[in-house]
C-alpha cells in the first residue's frame, strides 16, 4: 500500500464534523456541471447536514442513512424527492471517502442504501398540435419576443431540456447529411448526442440571432427593458419564466418547460417516428423512459374503460 493511501486510511473516521461535511459538499458541487444539478444537490446536502448535526454524535454510516430515509418518509415526501435526497447523500459519502475523511467500507455501505419505492407512474402533460401552434404564434414583436419565440421553437421542435437550451452556442449548429443539427450536445449525465433541427426551428433561431446581431458564442441572452442585450446568457430558471409567460398568454394552464419536451416526443410519434429514433433525439438511456414521455402505454381519448356496457346504468 502506498504512503498516500495509508495516510488517507489513517485520517478516515466514522463521525464527520461540520467542516468535514462542508469540504465533501464542496467536492460534490464542483463535480457537477449543470447549474440545476448543483442547486438540487446543494439543497439536499444542506438538509442532510442540518439533520445529521442535530442528532447526538452519529457516525456517518449505512445505519444512519437508513434512519435519515425513515425521517424523510415520515415527512410524507414523494418517493422521487426522497431518492434525490438519498442520491446526494451517497455522493457525499463517495467524496468523503475519496478525500480520506471516511473509510471506503462505510462509504460502500452508504451507497448500498436503496431508495424509496415509487408506486405507479405520474401522468405527463402534452400539448396538442393546435396548442403548440398557438404557443408559437404569439406576437414576437421586439427583441425579447423574438428571443422567446426562438426558445419555444427549440424546446418544442428539438425536445431539449431547459439546462441544454441555455448552453447552446452559435457554433453548435452544424450540418450533417445535408441536415442542420445541434452537434455533440452534452446532456443529462454528461451523455453526448446530436439533435436534428427542423428547418422551421432553424429559421426562427436565425431570425433571433440576426435581430440581436449574435454571430458567435451563447445564443440566448438577456434583454433589458430598453430592448438591449446584456449579460453572458440565461439561467434555466429564466427559461421556466419564458414558458410560463407564453402559456399564460395562450391560455394554457399548468405548462412547464419539460412538457414541451414531452410534446416533441408525442408529436414525433404521432407523425410516424420510430421509437428508437425518438429515443436518440431525446437522449434517453432507456427506451422505457421514452415510452413514458410518449404516453403510448395508456390512451385517454379512446380509453379502454369507456365502453364497459354500463353507460346506461
Amino acid at each position: 500500500m502506498s504512503r498516500s493511501k495509508r495516510n488517507k486510511r489513517s485520517r478516515a473516521k466514522a463521525i464527520l464534523r461540520l467542516p468535514d461535511l462542508e469540504q465533501s459538499k464542496s467536492a460534490v458541487l464542483n463535480s457537477l456541471t449543470a447549474p440545476s444539478s448543483q442547486e438540487s444537490y446543494g439543497h439536499a446536502i444542506n438538509e442532510f447536514i442540518g439533520w445529521y448535526c442535530s442528532e447526538p454524535r452519529l457516525s456517518f454510516s449505512r445505519t444512519v442513512v437508513l434512519r435519515y430515509r425513515i425521517h424523510l418518509e415520515q415527512r410524507n415526501l414523494a418517493p422521487s424527492t426522497i431518492n434525490v435526497r438519498l442520491a446526494a447523500v451517497r455522493r457525499l459519502a463517495y467524496e468523503a471517502a475519496d478525500t480520506g475523511l471516511l473509510s471506503p467500507e462505510l462509504a460502500a455501505g452508504i451507497r448500498r442504501v436503496k431508495g424509496a419505492k415509487r408506486l405507479g407512474v405520474r401522468i405527463g402533460n402534452w400539448l396538442s398540435i393546435d396548442e403548440a401552434k398557438a404557443l408559437l404564434q404569439l406576437p414576437s414583436d421586439g427583441l425579447r419576443g423574438q428571443r422567446d419565440r426562438a426558445i419555444l421553437a427549440v424546446l418544442i421542435g428539438c425536445g431539449l431540456r431547459r439546462a441544454e437550451v441555455v448552453t447552446l452556442k452559435v457554433e453548435d449548429f452544424q450540418f450533417r447529411e445535408e441536415h442542420c443539427v445541434i452537434a455533440d450536445l452534452i446532456g443529462k449525465g454528461k451523455h453526448i448526442r446530436t439533435v436534428p433541427v427542423p428547418a422551421w426551428v432553424k429559421r426562427t433561431v436565425d431570425a433571433w440571432t440576426a435581430a440581436a446581431e449574435i454571430s458567435t458564442g451563447t445564443i440566448f441572452r438577456r434583454v433589458n427593458r430598453m430592448g438591449k442585450l446584456w449579460g453572458a446568457g440565461l439561467t434555466p430558471k429564466a427559461i421556466w419564466h419564458v414558458v410560463k409567460s407564453a402559456a399564460h398568454r395562450a391560455g394554457i394552464k399548468n405548462l412547464a418547460p419539460h412538457d414541451l419536451r414531452r410534446t416533441c416526443a408525442r408529436l414525433c410519434h404521432l407523425a410516424g417516428g420510430e421509437l428508437e429514433q425518438i429515443q436518440f433525439l431525446l437522449g434517453h438511456a432507456s427506451v422505457q423512459t421514452t415510452e413514458r414521455y410518449l404516453g403510448c402505454k395508456q390512451k385517454f381519448r379512446h380509453a379502454v374503460n369507456d365502453n364497459l356496457g354500463l353507460e346506461d346504468s
